[in-house]
This record gives C-alpha cells, structure tokens and sequence, in this order.
C-alpha cells in the first residue's frame, strides 16, 4: 500500500511537487501520466526515500519515508528510466551483487535470478556481458533486478520502452500478474494505451500537481463525456432519431445509422432495441464507441491550460 498526504518538494524557491494526496491500496496499478517535468519522478524518488519531502508525509508498505527509510528501500523494486547497469558483469553475476546487497541467501538469490531472466526470456543470457545485451533486455534485466528481493510495491518507469512487441506483452502480462499477488504498483508512462490496459487507477500530474484522478471510465464521464453508442440499421432510418427522442440524446445520424448518449447503456440500450424493433426496423448493430485513455488525457491537459491561461490574466478593477 501507498499513501501520501499533502506531499511537496521544493528546490529552492520551485516547487516540483505541491499536495501530491495518494492512496494506492494493495494489489492495484496506479498509472501518473503527465510531459516531462511535471513532478513524476520527483514523487517516485520521494516514495523510495531518495529526496525527502519539504512537506507533507508519505508511506509505503506502512513505513514513513522519513523515518523508516531502510526499510522503504527494503520494501520496494524500482525500474528508472536511466537503470545503471553494470555493463562489464555478467547476467547472472550482476543479479548475484544485487541479491547481496538485499542480504538474500545465496540459495535463494540464485533461484530467483534464474527463474525471473527465464521468465522475461533472459534464458540465454546467464553468461553475457550485460554490454553485450540489446536495449530491450536491458531493460528486461532491470526488471529483472526490481523484482529479485519480492518486493510488495514496484514503482516502475515505463517499463516496456525500447521493447519490441512480444517482449512488451510479457511484461504487461507480469505486471497483471503480480498484481494478483497484492502487490501495489505505481506505473509512470507516455504509453496511454499500455496505461488504460493495466492501470486501476489514473493520476494526471502538471506543474507538480495532480489534476485529474480516477478510473477510465469516471475520467471519460467527466472530461469527453458519456459512452456514445451507434445503432445501424438495415433499412433507412426514417425519422428514427426523433422517435429516439424521449429515451437517449441523439448526437449524430446518417441514411442508416445513429449515435446517441448512454449514461446507463445496460438500462438504456435494451429500451432503444425495442423500440427499434417495434417501428418495424431490423438493427444489424448496436455497439459502444470506444473511449480511449489518449481522447480523455488531451481534453484534461486542454481544460487545464485553459485554467492556467485564466488564471494568469490581469484582473482590472471594476466600479
């Protein structure tokens, strides 16, 4: 678990992160979107005890960030954008140092390291120069390391860059995975549809601050709107939309289709088939446009810098 309250950093006179408020209980994904420069690495080196907070508190697996830094460091697996890999160890070796440093029995670090870089196709690699690997499996490797101690809380930056496909799907398959292990994850990516794919939850960071947080389908409802469903039909319409009327907001037609608003689309969809059904006309489909995380993050960051802009417009004194 992860929980934080009223956590701000400042370097000097700027402040990176203002009353960043989370709780990510365990066994979900929390996913922080936001550009380069919002805060989000600020606040993933707050909640492994690498900067201390100005303000506020944090907590992570119930130990304060402050107070029981070793034993947050204990308690977490972080994958970093830049992973500091030692490039002359071997595979094996490398993952062997680390296991050390996590005071693991040498039984045991061993067995992780091999299962773990057999899991995310590492297999052939025991015995290469860590030099040696791609860009992809050393970022596989990191992952790799992040994982070797069974840490509960993984705090991973993305995660699947400079992955090719099939390797990115392994790791997304993992990180669901060990989400069924109660484990609580913070994931920072520019990938929108790898977030809306794993994430339970979503935090939209700016200027250090959190400005949207919620799940998908709450997000959407309240920045691009309700679901939109589109019915065709097999002949036209013939005023079908106004017939429509009194049940759902038609938004859009054409000679044999239609789009119209579902805030409940499980109570309302069954209403509009039958009266569809009634006037005589065949539906061939009736199915919901898909809302994606990229439509709602944009009409956030709009919304948001239309605040910003106002806010930052001269007031004039007024009679």
């Amino acid at each position: 678990m992860i929980e934080t309250e009223g956590l701000t950093k400042f370097f000097g006179d700027f402040e990176a992160v203002h009353n960043v408020n989370l709780f990510v209980p365990s066994g979900t994904v929390l996913a922080i979107l936001g550009p380069n420069g919002a805060g989000k690495t600020t606040t993933i080196r707050m909640l492994t005890s690498i900067l201390a907070p100005t303000s506020g508190w944090a907590k992570v697996a119930g130990y304060d960030v402050v107070k029981d830094a070793a034993r947050v460091r204990a308690s977490v697996g972080v994958l970093t954008e830049q992973h500091g890999l030692y490039e002359r160890m071997r595979g094996l070796e490398y993952l062997d140092f680390f296991g050390r440093i996590y005071r693991l029995p040498a039984d045991v670090r061993y067995k992780r390291a091999e299962e773990l870089m057999t899991r995310f196709g590492l297999g052939d690699a025991f015995d290469k120069r860590v030099g040696e690997y791609s860009k992809g499996m050393k970022q596989k490797l990191a992952l790799v390391r992040s994982l070797l101690h069974d840490p509960p809380v993984l705090l991973l930056d993305e995660p699947t860059s400079a992955m090719d496909p099939q390797s990115a799907k392994l790791v997304r398959d993992a990180i669901m995975e060990l989400r069924q292990d109660a484990r609580t994850i913070i994931l920072t990516t520019h990938n929108l549809t790898e977030a809306q794919a794993l994430a339970d939850n979503i935090a939209v960071i700016r200027r250090g601050r959190i400005v949207a947080f919620g799940n998908m389908e709450d997000l959407a409802h309240r920045f691009v709107g309700p679901p939109l469903m589109e019915l065709k039909t097999s002949q036209p319409l013939n005023g079908l939309a106004k017939e429509l009327t009194p049940l759902v907001k038609v938004v859009e037609s054409g000679d044999n289709w239609l789009r119209y608003e579902a805030f409940k689309p499980a109570e309302i969809n069954p209403q509009v088939i039958r009266r569809v059904i009634g006037l005589g006309i065949d539906v061939i489909t009736l199915s919901q446009l898909t809302q994606t995380l990229e439509d709602v993050y944009l009409q956030i960051v709009e919304e948001d810098e239309g605040q910003e802009k106002k806010a930052d417009e001269p007031k004039h004194a007024t009679d």
